[in-house]
């Protein structure tokens, strides 16, 4: 959540009174920005494998592999330590050190520091203005002898423009996955997301839709390449004590899969319930000048990790994180997802260095952010939200 000074610039006369300058908030206390609490149901699926004594990966992983797989489209889904473990796993067998690989320049870093870890190189592609997810225009316009492969974000919960990364890759024989971290359940043409690219990976941190305090998985449709990542995920082991190759201990354990399958059960219902929040969201900004409701992909259907809105910096007397600090004050909590883009991160500076900084992605860095969004919100503490956002953006619209 942000924690930003008071605003430098001054409302204008005709605003209401901000909290921020003494007048009453619009919440005597903060919304929640997220909700992350387990149900007694989750406790007793943990509880379930504690008595069991079986705390590896074993019975649970199992399960949520099945079921995670058949409900996203995927032929193969394999549960393993965390979102990064998950990118890691699945670079490892179709990225060779050395490759170009084309990454989104907005997205979180792990899509870009395995890229890295693998060899690789990082080309960095811009994004599209109205649904921050990789522009492939821009991917194609960076194509060179040395580009092998593609590595999308579905940005906050949105799947990317699919059909133009597939044809892409069609065209110039390059590998495809995408970074589902954020984005369990969405779907594409009316496909899970599991249904494309040559993998697919999943984050369970905490804070996701599907959290079970950290976690990741990987799916893909081929049979060869879920063998070899089944592999890697556990030592090169083919039999106990039999090692077909050098591996990794990336495995999930059980108490992790316990409340995966548990959250699993509730995850369909509380989609839709974030969805109808976003529905709300959108229709609240429509009135508001000067903001603007995130844009899915055409085709998409999101799921709402993050829902994240864009301020037109020109519209008002104050920054991004002003405008913020003063929402804050009302007890509208908000997140910035991200402060700056991955061409900044000075870990990519030698790559970056050579490319120059993709200016939508630098754009963004400074008008975005995300309000409250989880399945608890209530239908008025939305509607204080939009009094909230109203407010504020009255108090500095020019």
């Amino acid at each position: 959540m942000t924690t930003l000074s008071a605003p430098r610039s001054a409302p204008l006369p005709h605003a209401p009174a901000l909290a921020i300058n003494g007048g009453t908030p619009v919440f005597p206390a903060a919304v929640p920005f997220m909700h992350t609490a387990l149900t007694q149901a989750d406790i007793d699926a943990v509880n379930g494998v504690l008595k069991s004594g079986m705390l590896r990966a074993a019975k649970k992983c199992e399960e949520l592999e099945t079921r995670f797989a058949a409900m996203s489209d995927a032929k193969h889904y394999m549960t393993c330590a965390n979102g990064t473990c998950a990118l890691q796993l699945a670079y490892e067998p179709l990225f060779e050190r050395g490759d170009d690989v084309l990454v989104p320049a907005w997205s979180y870093v792990a899509t870009v520091s395995m890229v890295v870890a693998r060899g690789g190189n990082p080309i960095f592609v811009d994004s599209h203005q109205d649904t921050m997810q990789i522009d492939m225009a821009d991917a194609a316009r960076k194509i060179t002898p040395r580009t092998r492969a593609i590595a999308a974000t579905h940005l906050y919960g949105c799947p990317v423009d699919i059909d133009a990364v597939q044809a892409l890759a069609s065209k110039h024989g390059l590998k495809v996955v995408y970074d589902a971290a954020q984005a369990h359940l969405s779907t594409y043409k009316g496909k899970g997301i599991g249904a494309y690219g040559d993998a697919v990976t999943y984050s369970y941190y905490a804070t996701k839709n599907l959290g079970t305090g950290e976690g990741g998985a990987i799916s893909c449709n081929d049979d060869a390449l879920a063998r070899q990542i089944k592999l890697l995920r556990s030592h090169g082991e083919t039999d106990k004590y039999l090692h077909e190759q050098v591996g990794y201990n990336y495995r999930m354990n059980d108490l992790a899969g316990a409340i995966g399958c548990s959250k699993l059960d509730r995850l369909p219902a509380d989609t839709a319930i974030r969805q109808q929040v976003a529905a709300k969201y959108d229709a609240i900004l429509a009135k508001i000048d000067g903001l603007k409701a995130p844009t899915t992909t055409p085709g998409a259907v999101g799921v709402y990790h993050l829902y994240v809105v864009k301020l037109d910096t020109g519209r008002f007397a104050c920054t991004r994180d002003e405008f913020c600090a003063a929402l804050m004050k009302e007890g509208v909590p908000t997140a910035v997802h991200y402060p700056r883009s991955l061409s900044r991160q000075p870990a990519f500076a030698q790559f970056a260095g050579k490319q120059g900084h993709p200016p939508i992605a630098d754009g963004l860095s400074k008008q975005i952010f995300a309000l409250p969004m989880h399945h608890m919100l209530s239908g008025d503490q939305i509607a204080k939200i939009g009094e909230a956002l109203d407010k504020v953006a009255s108090a500095y619209r020019v």
